[in-house]
């Protein structure tokens, strides 16, 4: 237990800013980022200067605050947009397809097929075989409304 106390307290800043930089890799969210590289500055403000450790923790408090909000300003003014927003919203990507109704849609409720898929869907009422446009999805419902 002595190279505990023989560690170097910068050492410790670094680890913990390598740590929170990891962990904000496999849990991203955008914030643990800024808390790392608090640490980190930290951490080469410790190895460079001789200050104790007292100073050492007051600087990471405040260069920690100052990060978290000047990353939340950074955020809020250039947001990070999907690339595809439609994506893992199958029923939504399919708006504008052509289907087939399989189960007679009666009382705004029946079955389609796209494809190799059938799908409830609500609507208009149509019998078997009568070829709808798929409008939109409520879930794992697709909207649907006859081909004119």
């Amino acid at each position: 237990m002595d190279w505990i106390s023989d560690l170097q307290p910068h050492w410790l800043w670094l680890a913990l800013g390598l740590f929170l930089a990891a962990a904000e890799i496999l849990v991203p969210g955008l914030f643990l980022i800024w808390l790392a590289g608090a640490a980190l500055l930290t951490g080469v403000l410790a190895w460079l200067l001789p200050v104790g450790l007292p100073l050492q923790i007051m600087v990471f408090a405040v260069t920690a605050f100052l990060a978290v909000f000047a990353g939340r300003r950074v955020l809020r003014d250039h947001p990070v947009v999907e690339a595809d927003p439609k994506m893992n919203r199958r029923g939504q990507r399919l708006a504008g397809e052509v289907a087939v109704v399989v189960q007679a849609i009666e009382a705004g409720s029946g079955r389609v097929r796209h494809g190799d898929s059938e799908w409830l869907a609500r609507g208009a009422d149509a019998a078997p075989g009568t070829r709808v446009r798929i409008t939109g999805s409520d879930g794992a419902v697709l909207l649907v409304e006859p081909l004119v």
